[in-house]
């Protein structure tokens, strides 16, 4: 009887002090102790609040992996009005870009950055905030380890892959919400301040006709199947401390239907402490809102959508009494790359003053290749 006592004391105890473990102070270049000082300092993890307004670059975990080229992309952060970044967790392979003891296949051929840690530690250091972005339902190496989690061909029961033989989750297959809500808590106590969450919804390229959802129970219709999983990983996540922040569609600002994808806007307000439409205006239709090119129209397009995004908000905060610790949840993904039209620093920063004009004061920046627009951005001294 008395072993079991000390034994729950002691598990007791572990449990109280367990929580400050993750509420330290990063040291990034502590000297040694002046006594013996071949003894390594301690690396201790820390997290930076939210910067307002935040302005973000993308950058690969290849990027990260790859020293020169991750600090010419620091460099620019800390030369200009930058002052945040976000860093693959795990991208469209599948793969997991820090050290981790995650299932793994050799079908993810994505990048790993094996000093993450550290990495985020310099950028702390620099007084950088980290968002780590999760490639959610699309994931070619999850879907080879456990085909019975992903989206099904109606026509054979095999593996459906979109027109780029890319697979995709079954959004409603339940184990698979604990995988990233694993993941997340991992990248958090690794130092990561923020969880962005892409690919948060159903396929849309490939033939559609020959999908099956064999996870998706009943009635249960797409919007309901995603807003599940947004509360599912809400509550998963709400004791850690971690920001959450969610990337959806840019026509889901414009558009009140879910597009066949399950994406609804409102349905994400209530779980995200931040949602960042990708309203890049080379992925609108011809003609849409008169424009018989979207690419040319950079500031346009953003004002429109950013402001139907602010209107839509602020009646869905009013209709159910919902308050946010900030003015807007909304923080736009911006277009730095060429389709549909030459993007040079007059386009890239027309976005920009859109999302100001718009009554927003946030925004991140996308290029896959991470070449960005130095001359669209104002230098810092």
């Amino acid at each position: 009887m008395v072993l079991v006592v000390l034994v729950g004391a002691t598990f007791i105890s572990l449990l109280l002090i367990a929580p400050s473990f993750f509420e330290t102070n990063y040291v990034s270049s502590a000297p040694g102790d002046l006594q013996n000082p071949n003894i390594t300092p301690v690396f201790v993890v820390t997290h930076l609040d939210t910067p307002e307004p935040l302005k973000a670059l993308y950058m690969t975990a290849c990027v990260a992996g790859t020293p020169s080229w991750r600090e010419s992309l620091k460099k620019l952060i800390g030369t200009t009005e930058l002052n945040a970044v976000v860093i693959d967790i795990k991208d469209f392979t599948g793969v997991v870009s820090f050290p981790n003891n995650f299932p793994k296949t050799d079908v993810g051929r994505g990048c790993t950055v094996s000093d993450m840690r550290e990495f985020i530690g310099e950028l702390h250091d620099a007084d950088i905030y980290v968002i780590g972005r999760v490639s959610v339902f699309q994931d070619s190496s999850y879907t080879k380890l456990f085909p019975e989690l992903a989206v099904k061909k109606k026509s054979d029961g095999g593996v459906w892959k979109d027109y780029k033989g890319l697979s995709f989750i079954d959004v409603g297959a339940r184990p698979y919400w604990d995988y990233i809500v694993g993941i997340s808590k991992e990248a958090y106590a690794l130092g990561f301040d923020e969880l962005n969450y892409d690919y948060v919804r159903y396929p849309s390229d490939g033939n559609m006709q020959d999908t099956s959802y064999t996870w998706t129970v009943g009635t249960t219709t797409k919007p309901e199947m995603l807003r599940s999983f947004f509360e599912y990983l809400h509550d998963g996540m709400k004791d850690t401390g971690a920001k959450l922040s969610v990337d959806l569609f840019g026509m889901t600002t414009t558009v009140t239907g879910d597009m066949n994808i399950g994406q609804v806007l409102e349905l994400a307000l209530p779980y995200f402490d931040y949602v960042s439409p990708m309203v890049y205006p080379s992925h609108y239709p011809s003609t849409w809102n008169g424009f018989a090119n979207p690419a040319e129209h950079p500031y346009e397009v953003v004002k429109i959508a950013m402001t139907r995004a602010v209107e839509r908000e602020q009646l869905w905060l009013q209709q159910n009494s919902f308050s946010t610790s900030t003015p807007s949840k909304m923080r736009p993904w911006l277009q730095d790359f060429n389709l549909g039209a030459t993007y040079g620093p007059d386009k890239v920063r027309a976005q920009i003053q859109a999302t100001y004009d718009a009554g927003l004061t946030s925004w991140m920046l996308w290029n896959a290749g991470n070449k960005y627009t130095a001359e669209a951005l104002t230098k810092e001294p």
